[in-house]
């Protein structure tokens, strides 16, 4: 959960987790905020929901990167692991 959490400021995961958010956000604000702006009915509530709008898809994008690599690294090693083994055989 650490790693994760530090993986949230990794410059090679924010860009995408930042473009994923503005995309994303931008589509789920229309959707669920677009009738309450054109009617001047944000309220503070609303706005707050707004940040959350934006921060889930930043959070799930940088989550599906921290996991491929993680997967990644994992699968690299064993397989490093694997070859080490054959050559001492």
């Amino acid at each position: 959960m650490v790693k994760y959490l530090v993986s949230l400021f990794d410059p090679e995961f924010v860009p995408t987790g930042l473009k994923t958010a503005l995309v994303v956000g931008s589509l789920l604000f229309i959707i669920n905020h677009g009738l309450a702006l054109s009617r001047g009915e944000m309220t503070a509530d609303r706005w707050i929901s707004v940040v959350i709008t934006y921060l889930m898809p930043y959070l799930v994008s940088v989550y599906g990167q921290y996991s491929y690599r993680r997967k990644f690294t994992i699968e690299q090693k064993s397989l490093l692991d694997r070859q080490g083994r054959r050559h001492l055989s």
